[in-house]
């Protein structure tokens, strides 16, 4: 077993106290200030960069996240010192949500550039103020615009995706193993796999999939944007 380090335990007791306070009668009143919302949404406050890592859907994504966080978080705290952990954790996690915000405004623009024609004329009946307002749409190409303006998104995943590129530079042989993938994989072809998998899912758009795979993929290109700025190689102690 992996010892909690000091910076890890803070943070999960920050994330568990907002979860928990979010199951009471605060929840809709947090989501609204607390989680993070495109550019262009009346909702989007500057804060929401860092309160939607502390902010969790569910009970399984917040225990997911958490536990990823001990893991990965723990050995790179234990590698690195506190300092170096929490600028790297905070640095991929508010530099990853502004990159998925800045890509989230590109397929928001290329949305509305290829509107087709009968999709367009029902934009201009209800007026171009409505997707603004967070107003429900029976147009399927309306209401994922609206969905990409107004849709919130939370979780410290991006943070927990940039721990595990950095894991994969400090520790690229250590072998991963998967609740649902039980087979020993090292970190090193661990993450180019979940990379690809990232992308097909983001891409694909398949219904029901409420998971933000754009933010899971600007966190780890911002760790391994930080990893490469720090050289990728430097003194740590040995973890096992």
């Amino acid at each position: 077993m992996i010892k909690v380090t000091e910076n890890v335990k803070h943070l999960i007791i920050i994330n568990v106290i907002l979860f928990a306070m979010t199951m009471s009668g605060l929840g809709d009143k947090l989501f609204e200030l607390l989680s993070l919302y495109s550019f262009e949404s009346p909702l989007f406050k500057p804060w929401q960069l860092l309160s939607h890592m502390f902010m969790h859907a569910n009970m399984a994504h917040i225990l997911f996240n958490m536990f990823a966080l001990y893991m990965f978080g723990s050995a790179l705290e234990i590698a690195w010192g506190g300092r170096r952990f929490l600028i790297f954790y905070f640095t991929t996690g508010i530099g990853g949500a502004i990159l998925y915000l800045v890509i989230k405004h590109f397929q928001l623009m290329a949305g509305l550039e290829n509107l087709p024609a009968e999709t367009m004329q029902l934009l201009q009946n209800q007026g171009a103020e409505a997707i603004l307002q967070n107003k429900n749409f029976t147009d399927p190409v309306l209401g994922n615009l609206n969905g990409l303006m107004n849709g919130p998104m939370v979780g410290a995943s991006g943070a927990i995706s940039g721990l595990l590129m950095a894991f994969a530079f400090v520790f690229p042989n250590h072998e991963l193993m998967l609740m649902f993938f039980p087979v020993p994989i090292k970190a090193k072809y661990f993450v180019p796999l979940l990379i690809i998998y990232e992308l097909y899912s983001g891409s694909a758009n398949m219904a029901g999939d409420n998971v933000a795979h754009y933010a899971h993929l600007s966190g780890m290109a911002i760790g391994f944007l930080l990893m490469k700025f720090w050289g990728g190689q430097f003194k740590h102690k040995r973890w096992n």
